[in-house]
C-alpha cells in the first residue's frame, strides 16, 4: 500500500481541546452542576499528637448537617506503592502533620458545613514534633511509624565500579554541599471531587481530578470495600497536575465516604491553602557531591549522598529516593558512581513525585560542582561536558539501555544560538551565560501495580458515521496526550483529524491506563494507539482491496480515497471504503497494546526498576542573567534550550512543553520555597508563594533535536520533564559568571544574593586588614 497525504505527524496543529479551553467551555471537576451536598474538612491544629478522641457529637445534631465522618469509618490505609500504604483517609490513633484530615462532614450549605467543624472536639496527647530531616533523624527522636528507625522510609546504598580507584585516578577531587528548598506544583485548579453513591444500586461514581484515574479507582475500593466493579472514576478537564495528582489522594476518598455516609452526593472543593497541605510536592533535599576529574575533563567517578525531608507519610517517597541515584547514570560516561539515599520522615505535609520526579535537585548539584571543577581547570564548560558524552546504542551499569542520544546536538544548538564562544566572559559588570544539561525517562520501564496486563491498552471505533473513535484511559492535563494520539492515529489511518474524536478516562468506557506520570504516555500510550491504527487501517485497506477487485498490496491512499496502484480515478473515499467494512459484521473495534519488553524494566540491583525506561529525552541550556548587586535580584534575559524528544509528533506542543518545564525550573530556582512555622505552613495563596509571573519571564528559545528512537511512536520521546532539571544549574552558574560567587542554597533569592555579596566584602575588608597589619 502506497500512502499519498499530507502527514499527521510533524505537523504544528492546536491542542484539539483548545477552543473549549481559551473560550470557558471546558468544564473542570468544580463546574460540574449537580444537586450535591457541601463537603468540608476539619483538619489537625497539631503537628505530632496522639489522637484520643474526636467528639463529633455536636456537630451532627446541627441542622442541615447530613452526615459526619471521622476516622472510625475507614479502617484501610491508601498509598499509590503497594508496599507503603501507610496513610488513613481521616488520620486513626495519630496526626503527624498540622492539616491532616481528622473529620469530615456533608452539609447542605457551606455556612452549615463550617459551623459543624467549629463543634467537633479533638481530645490528643501532643508529641515531639520534627520539622527536618536531621532532627527526626535524630537518635532519641519518636518514631513517626512504627518498624523505621531513624524516622527512615528507606535507605539505598548503590555503588557501580570501583569509586575509590577512580578517585584516585584524578587529577582533581572536589566536594561540595548543597540545599534546595520544598516546592510545590502551583497547579492553577485547585483539588477537587465531586462523588455521588447511588443507594439502591450501591454504586459509586466520582469526578476528579486525578492524573492516575485506575490508581484513585483502586483505592476507592480498597478503602470503601467496593467491589471495582461498582465503582466508576471519570476525569474531567484538569488544571495542571506536574505530579500533584499522580496518586490518590485523600480528599478524593473522602469525599466517597461523605458521598455514601450521606447517601447522595458530595461536592468537596479544596481552598488554595487546602491544596498546599495536599500538595505532594518536590523534598526539601540536601545533596552531598564528590566529582573526580582529570586535567582534561574525564570524570573518573562520582559519589553522591541525597537526604530528603519526605514528610509524615510515604507518598511516592521510595521511588523518589531511588529516582535521584538512578539517573545519575545516562547522561554522561561515568566509570564508577556511588549513591547513599535518605527518605526521611517528618511532621510537614507529605511529599511526592513533581515535574523531572528525583532527579532535580541531585542533578543540580552534580551539575553545579561539574561547572566549579571545569573554571577551576580553565575548561570550557562545553568542553568539560563534551569530553564525558556517551557512545551509544550501550547499557548504563545500572542497566538502563540508551538507543538514542542527542546531547552532542543539543549542545552544538545552544553553544551557537548564544554565542557562547564570543560572549562568555565579555558580558558587562552583573551579567553571565551559564550552561547545564539534563535528561529525563520516557515513561517507567515497569508499571506500580504489576498485574500481567499490557502498560498501554487503546481502543478505536469505526461506525456508521464514518467517524473514527479513539479510547483511551490515559489522562490529558495540558500536556496535549490526547492531541497526540490523534494525529498518530490520523497518520496511521488516513484519516483526516477532523474524522477523528477522543474519548479519555472515563473508566465506564474507556480501557484501562496506569496514568499520566514518569512522561509515559506519549511514548507508551502513542504505541498502543499506533498498533490499533495499523490494525483498523489493516481492516480498511482490505474491504477497498475487495471492493476494487485487486490484492490489498495494490491498494494506496490518496488523502482519504482509497483506490488502486496506477488508477487515475478518485477511487473511493473513506466513507464509502468504512461503509464497505463495516457491511461485513457491523461496527468495527479494534485493541491496540503496548508492553515495555523485560530488558527495559531495569537492573538486577535492589530497586533496578526506577530509572529504568525504553528511551530517554537530553537537554542542554544556556541561562543569561543580570543581577543587580543593590537589591540582589536575579533577571533571567533569555534562556536557550534544545531538547532531544526523538520525532516531533506535534512540534508546537513540544515548544509548549519545553517552556514550561523551563519556567517551572525558573520558579524552583530563583523564587519557589514553602516554609513551615512550627509545622504551620506560612503559604497560604499564590500571592505569598514564589512562583513568578508573566513580567518575571523571559524568553525562552528552544531549539527541537530529532534523534529518533528505534522503539519510541514514529522515533518519538518524552518532552515535557527533561529540561526541568537543567535549568536550576544552568541559572546558578551564571549568576556565578556574573557576580563571581557560587551558591550552594535554593532558591536565589535577593536575601541571599546581598548576604552572599556582604560576607565578601567583609571577608575582602578582613583579609585587607590582615594584610595591612602584617
Amino acid at each position: 500500500m502506497i500512502a499519498l497525504y499530507e502527514p499527521a505527524v510533524g505537523r504544528r496543529l492546536p491542542l484539539i481541546d483548545g477552543i473549549e479551553k481559551v473560550t470557558g467551555r471546558a468544564a473542570y471537576t468544580a463546574d460540574l452542576r449537580a444537586q450535591a451536598l457541601v463537603g468540608r474538612i476539619l483538619r489537625s491544629p497539631y503537628a505530632h499528637a496522639e489522637l484520643l478522641g474526636v467528639d463529633v457529637t455536636a456537630a451532627r445534631a446541627l441542622p442541615g448537617v447530613v452526615a459526619v465522618i471521622t476516622g472510625e469509618d475507614c479502617d484501610k490505609p491508601f498509598g499509590v506503592l503497594p508496599i507503603t500504604m501507610n496513610e488513613f483517609p481521616l488520620a486513626r490513633g495519630r496526626v503527624r502533620y498540622r492539616g491532616e484530615p481528622v473529620a469530615a462532614v456533608a452539609a447542605v450549605d457551606a455556612e452549615t458545613a463550617e459551623r459543624a467543624l467549629a463543634l467537633i472536639q479533638l481530645k490528643v496527647k501532643e508529641l515531639p514534633a520534627y520539622f527536618s530531616a536531621e532532627t527526626a533523624r535524630a537518635p532519641d527522636a519518636v518514631l513517626l511509624h512504627d518498624g523505621r528507625p531513624g524516622n527512615l522510609l528507606r535507605e539505598v546504598h548503590d555503588e557501580f565500579g570501583d569509586v575509590d580507584a577512580g578517585f584516585a585516578a584524578a587529577d582533581i577531587v572536589r566536594e561540595a554541599r548543597y540545599r534546595c528548598a520544598e516546592v510545590v506544583h502551583g497547579q492553577m485548579e485547585p483539588h477537587a471531587a465531586l462523588a455521588e453513591y447511588d443507594t439502591e444500586r450501591q454504586r459509586l461514581t466520582l469526578h476528579s481530578v486525578t492524573q492516575v484515574p485506575y490508581y484513585v479507582h483502586l483505592m476507592l475500593a480498597h478503602c470503601l470495600g467496593l467491589e471495582e466493579s461498582r465503582i466508576r472514576v471519570v476525569k474531567p478537564f484538569v488544571g495542571g497536575g506536574f505530579g500533584a495528582r499522580v496518586e490518590p489522594l485523600n480528599f478524593e476518598i473522602i469525599a466517597a465516604l461523605l458521598a455514601r455516609a450521606a447517601l447522595g452526593t458530595v461536592r468537596l472543593d479544596l481552598t488554595r491553602e487546602e491544596t498546599f497541605l495536599t500538595h505532594r510536592g518536590r523534598p526539601e533535599t540536601e545533596i552531598r557531591v564528590k566529582l573526580g576529574m582529570t586535567r582534561q575533563g574525564r570524570l573518573t567517578a562520582a559519589a553522591c549522598e541525597v537526604v530528603q525531608r519526605g514528610g509524615a507519610y510515604a507518598s511516592y517517597g521510595v521511588i523518589t529516593i531511588l529516582y535521584a541515584g538512578a539517573l545519575l547514570h545516562a547522561l554522561y560516561d561515568i566509570p564508577a558512581v556511588k549513591y547513599d539515599g535518605y527518605r526521611v520522615y517528618t511532621n510537614t505535609p507529605p511529599c511526592g513525585a513533581m515535574r523531572g520526579h528525583g532527579s532535580v535537585d541531585a542533578r543540580h548539584a552534580f551539575e553545579c560542582l561539574l561547572d566549579a571543577i571545569a573554571a577551576e581547570l580553565g575548561l570550557d564548560p562545553f568542553e568539560v561536558r563534551r569530553a564525558n558524552l556517551l557512545k551509544t546504542p550501550m547499557q548504563t551499569a545500572n542497566g538502563i539501555i540508551v538507543n538514542s542520544y542527542g546531547l552532542p546536538e543539543c549542545l552544538a544548538r545552544v553553544e551557537k544560538a548564544s554565542g557562547w564562544r564570543q560572549r562568555k566572559g565579555h558580558l558587562p559588570s552583573g551579567r553571565g551565560l551559564g550552561m547545564a544539561c539534563s535528561h529525563y525517562v520516557s515513561g517507567a520501564g515497569k508499571p506500580i501495580h504489576r498485574t500481567g496486563e499490557p502498560h498501554a491498552v487503546v481502543e478505536l471505533r469505526l461506525d456508521f458515521d464514518g467517524a473514527v473513535t479513539i479510547l483511551t484511559g490515559a489522562a490529558d492535563i495540558g500536556q496535549g496526550s490526547s492531541t497526540i494520539l490523534a494525529q498518530a492515529v490520523a497518520e496511521v489511518v488516513g484519516a483526516d483529524l477532523g474524522r477523528l474524536r477522543v474519548i479519555a478516562a472515563d473508566s465506564a468506557v474507556t480501557p484501562k491506563d496506569n496514568g499520566s506520570y514518569s512522561s509515559r504516555v506519549t511514548y507508551m500510550v502513542g504505541n498502543a494507539a499506533i498498533d490499533a491504527a495499523r490494525q483498523l487501517r489493516d481492516i480498511l485497506v482490505a474491504g477497498a482491496a475487495h471492493r476494487l477487485g485487486v490484492q490489498p498490496e495494490r491498494i494506496e491512499r490518496v488523502g482519504e480515497n482509497f483506490r488502486a496502484i496506477g488508477s487515475n480515478d478518485d477511487g473511493l473515499s473513506f466513507r464509502d471504503t468504512a461503509a464497505g467494512a463495516l457491511a461485513q459484521g457491523g461496527s468495527i473495534t479494534v485493541k491496540g497494546t503496548f508492553t515495555v519488553p523485560v530488558e527495559y524494566q531495569g537492573g538486577k540491583h535492589r530497586g533496578g526498576a526506577v530509572g529504568s525506561t525504553m528511551a530517554l529525552s537530553y537537554s542542554a541550556q544556556v541561562v543569561e542573567v543580570e543581577v543587580d548587586i543593590d537589591t540582589g535580584m536575579v533577571r533571567v534575559e533569555k534562556v536557550w534550550v534544545a531538547h532531544d524528544c526523538g520525532r516531533a509528533i506535534n512540534p508546537l506542543a513540544v515548544e509548549a512543553q519545553v517552556q514550561g518545564s523551563v519556567w517551572m525550573g525558573m520558579a524552583q530556582a530563583l523564587g519557589e520555597e514553602t516554609r513551615y512555622d512550627h509545622g504551620l505552613p506560612l503559604h497560604v495563596s499564590l500571592l505569598n508563594y514564589g512562583i513568578p509571573t508573566i513580567v518575571e519571564s523571559p524568553p525562552i528559545e528552544v531549539h527541537i533535536v530529532e534523534c529518533l528512537d528505534p522503539n519510541g511512536p514514529f522515533g518519538a520521546k518524552e518532552a515535557s520533564e527533561g529540561s526541568l532539571a537543567g535549568f536550576l544549574p544552568a541559572v546558578t552558574n551564571a549568576v556565578a559568571d556574573a557576580i563571581g560567587l557560587r551558591f550552594c542554597d535554593l532558591p536565589l533569592t535577593p536575601d541571599r544574593i546581598l548576604e552572599a555579596l556582604a560576607r565578601r566584602q567583609r571577608d575582602s575588608r578582613i583579609a585587607a586588614a590582615r594584610g595591612a597589619a602584617s
